[in-house]
């Protein structure tokens, strides 16, 4: 299995042919999987239609570990599913990619506004990401609609990969010991880019 950098590196280059549309396309090796898997990253990202992972690092069959939630929450169920590929597969890299104009801050934002959702699912999902929404309104409070939109995307991703890093007993343990690398990112539906900003090494 590749490092936790070397798997950063990969989805780079792919994000990279992605936005400049030289993408190879990965259609070959999908009955070689049948029998197992390895994927080399996880990404936990929204469940918004315009943000598919495989597509947006141009990679295919076998290669992400993807999950998929509206708002790129973080709950029990997604924990246990980082877990499962950071320890049955000995994947090192789990990406927390949220993205811009997400629905799920748009609703928390209206819910704050006094617009109450009439689901109780939404709600749970509204509720995850309502701190972010908050911490980043209790500092700029004065923030217009769309710069607040921005940054609590981002504030909402940093909850997300900390919640990783610090609610998981396993996930804490191949942090400290295996080199298991928890990031943020964001990707951009206008330009089509992937901006990994929280928890990258300098290195």
């Amino acid at each position: 299995m590749i490092t936790a950098i070397e798997a950063l590196n990969r989805l780079r280059d792919g994000n990279r042919r992605f936005v400049e549309a030289k993408a190879i396309g990965h259609q070959g090796h999908r009955a070689s999987l049948a029998d197992g898997q390895e994927p080399f990253a996880i990404i936990l990202g929204c469940s918004d239609s315009r943000v598919p992972a495989e597509l947006v690092f141009d990679l295919g069959f076998g290669d992400l570990f993807v999950i998929r939630v509206a708002g790129n929450i973080v709950a029990p169920s997604q924990v246990g599913s980082v877990e499962f590929a950071a320890a049955r597969f000995g994947t090192p890299l789990v990406v927390v990619m949220g993205h811009t104009q997400c629905g799920a801050i748009t609703a928390t934002l209206e819910e704050l506004a006094g617009k109450t959702s009439e689901s109780r699912n939404l709600r749970s999902i509204v509720d995850r990401v309502r701190p972010s929404v908050e911490s980043v309104m209790a500092v700029r409070g004065d923030l217009d609609v769309a710069t607040l939109t921005r940054e609590a995307v981002r504030a909402n991703v940093r909850a997300s990969a900390n919640h990783l890093r610090h609610g998981s007993e396993i996930l804490e343990r191949l942090i400290r010991d295996g080199g298991f690398l928890v990031v943020g990112a964001e990707y951009s539906l206008e330009t089509g880019t992937v901006d990994f900003f929280d928890g990258v090494p300098n290195s």
